[in-house]
């Protein structure tokens, strides 16, 4: 069965409020279709970062991303995760505001997850980025 890395905007998406902006709202309805549909089909894995993440804010709406991240298996910290994360940041295309997402890159990538679900296209799922994102995973073996 294929494994996806869950990162802290899916469980934020599919657990929120229906939002009032329209772009927001589309991805909160795929997001609620795909875990309606289509999460059997995956095996869910997340980490201890994106539990931290889902933990913060309003009490009602941590406890509801809580449950929701409980159909995934937490995954144990490689050792090798924060290396690669300071290198995404230090000599790859991630500024140094984006270390917690390079550690979601890092976890995925070196738990060799076939997938990393997320809606953060600014530093994870983006195009312009992702050619270097994956050098640098690969090269770090």
């Amino acid at each position: 069965m294929p494994t996806i890395y869950l990162e802290t905007s899916i469980v934020s998406y599919l657990t929120a409020r229906p939002s009032r902006d329209v772009v927001t709202l589309a991805r909160q309805e795929v997001t609620r279709e795909w875990w309606n549909t289509r999460r059997a089909n995956f095996q869910l894995f997340t980490s201890e970062f994106v539990i931290e993440e889902a933990e913060e804010g309003d009490p009602e709406a941590a406890k509801r991303r809580l449950d929701a991240l409980k159909e995934a298996e937490e995954l144990e910290l490689p050792g090798e995760a924060r290396p690669l994360a300071r290198k995404l940041v230090e000599e790859g295309p991630l500024p140094t505001n984006a270390a917690l997402d390079a550690l979601h890159i890092a976890v995925s990538a070196t738990c060799g997850m076939d997938y990393l679900l997320t809606w953060n296209m600014k530093h994870i799922a983006n195009a312009a980025i992702r050619d270097q994102t994956e050098q640098i995973c690969r090269s770090s073996g």
